[in-house]
């Protein structure tokens, strides 16, 4: 990566791009959330899925608030980490950590998708970790 120096001592290198990454996912990710949350409070109240024999039901009332829950806190902590706050770099990094558990329980329903989501997850994690501090700097 590239690596630039500011006048505050704070190199800025490319993964800074990787931490706007991560806001942009995050906010999409919220709207994402609460459409699906829209979706479930208005449409039938359960969801089914069969895998390999065994039947999952889930209840979509619940999951609905959920989702509009999560989809705002998204929205919210996405935007806020754009704008380099520092309390967003660590609600984000919870955020990841949340929706990688969460993957992971639904690796049996949705495998493929369960893996991308985790791994992007992995990424913005390292980025926000590694190199958040370089959203403050300026270019």
């Amino acid at each position: 990566m590239s690596a630039t120096n500011s006048a505050q001592g704070v190199t800025r290198t490319g993964w800074t791009g990787w931490v706007e990454f991560g806001g942009v996912i995050l906010f999409v990710s919220g709207i994402f959330s609460i459409i699906q949350a829209l979706i479930a409070l208005i449409g039938t109240n359960v969801y089914y899925t069969v895998v390999n024999g065994d039947l999952f039901l889930f209840n979509t009332t619940g999951w609905g608030w959920w989702n509009l829950m999560i989809g705002v806190l998204l929205i919210l902590t996405g935007v806020s980490l754009l704008a380099g706050a520092t309390w967003a770099r660590v609600a984000a990094v919870v955020l990841a950590v949340v929706s990688m558990v969460v993957q992971m329980l639904l690796v049996p329903v949705q495998p493929w998708w369960s893996f991308i989501v985790i791994a992007i997850d992995v990424l913005i994690i390292y980025a926000l970790i590694a190199h958040g501090d370089e959203l403050r700097v300026e270019a």
